[in-house]
Formats: structure tokens, C-alpha cells, sequence
């Protein structure tokens, strides 16, 4: 009965982020309250969740009339944010843990006298390639991309980019090792 009831529910609420606009896959679980939004105003965007995913409660996927890809066997645990305004790609087998912040956008900062909120968005894309796992409250800045298998540590900014296998903490978030066997493995101490 348990079973049947966690089914029903799985299916509820893959429904529900369907009529939201999400493309999804064939998810593992999909906790309460998770926000999904694929377009903002009159700009109609994309969020494709791949099979497999892991969407713990309280995550936000905003695209923003922008897109959001996440590849298969995905976790995103909780309070995971993620902006898609200027296109956000995360690959296959990542482990995103709990209040991470995940964008792909800046804003304009012009003169002094001119109100910042009101000049548009600078879309800058972000890419995580596959096997990523970043640490707890990691943020990840627009237009960083982070090579495959790359180890973030928690609460580190990422502002630039970082070579696959790279092992990296801090703010700003500085490679201080390498996966063994990567191809920043030349990288460790």
C-alpha cells in the first residue's frame, strides 16, 4: 500500500511539473515544494529534467524565459536554487547538495543616478559538466563552466572556471588538488 501511495504521489507531482512546462524524464523522486518555472513574462523557456533525477524539497528551478538542462541520475538536494536566464547545462550523474546557488545571469551595473534593477540582464552561461559535486551552499556564478568530475567544496563561490577532475574550495573557490587519475591530476600537491 505504501508503495502504491509513493507511486501515485511521484506520478502527482511529475504532473504537476509537466503542466508547469518541464520536460522530465523518468525521475527517482520528486520531494514537496519543489518550484518550477520555465518562462517569465512573455518569454517561454525550457527546463528538461533527464532520467533518473533527485529533486529533494524546496528546490527552485527558474529558467526565466531561458533554458535549464539537467542530465540523467541528477541530484539536487535541498533548497537548490538555479536561475536558467542565460542557459544553465548540468551533465549526467552530478551531486548538487543542499543551498546551492546555481545562475547564469548579471546585472547590468550602470551610472551611479540610474536605478540598477531597471537595465537588463547580462546573460552569461553555465555549464557543470558531468560527475560535479558541489559541497553544501556552493554558489556558481554566470559564464563559469566546470569541467567533468570537479569536487567543490562547501559554501565556495565559483567565479571562474575549472578544469575537469579539479578539487576546489573558498571564496573566490581556488583549485587546491586534483581527482587522482583527472586530467588536472598534475594540479595536487
Amino acid at each position: 500500500m505504501i508503495t502504491l501511495a509513493k507511486t501515485v504521489q511521484r506520478a502527482l507531482r511529475s504532473l504537476r511539473l509537466r503542466v508547469a512546462g518541464a520536460v522530465i524524464g523518468s525521475p527517482k523522486l520528486l520531494a514537496a515544494g519543489i518550484d518550477c518555472r520555465p518562462g517569465f513574462s512573455t518569454r517561454s523557456g525550457t527546463i528538461v529534467i533527464g532520467d533518473g533525477a533527485w529533486i529533494e524539497q524546496g528546490v527552485v528551478l527558474h529558467a526565466f524565459g531561458g533554458s535549464m538542462r539537467l542530465g540523467r541520475d541528477v541530484f539536487l538536494g535541498p533548497h537548490t536554487v538555479i536561475y536558467g536566464h542565460g542557459g544553465v547545462e548540468i551533465g549526467d550523474a552530478c551531486l548538487i547538495a543542499m543551498h546551492c546557488r546555481i545562475v547564469s545571469s548579471n546585472h547590468t551595473v550602470p551610472p551611479f543616478g540610474t536605478d540598477i534593477r531597471s537595465q537588463p540582464d547580462i546573460l552569461r552561461p553555465t555549464r557543470i559538466g558531468r560527475d560535479v559535486w558541489l559541497g553544501a551552499g556552493v554558489t556558481v556564478l554566470g559564464g563559469v563552466t566546470i569541467g567533468d568530475g570537479c569536487v567543490v567544496g562547501a559554501g565556495a563561490v565559483v567565479t571562474k572556471d575549472l578544469p575537469p577532475g579539479t578539487i576546489a574550495h573558498g571564496v573566490p573557490a581556488v583549485a587546491t588538488g586534483a581527482r587522482l587519475g583527472s586530467p588536472s591530476d598534475s594540479l595536487s600537491p
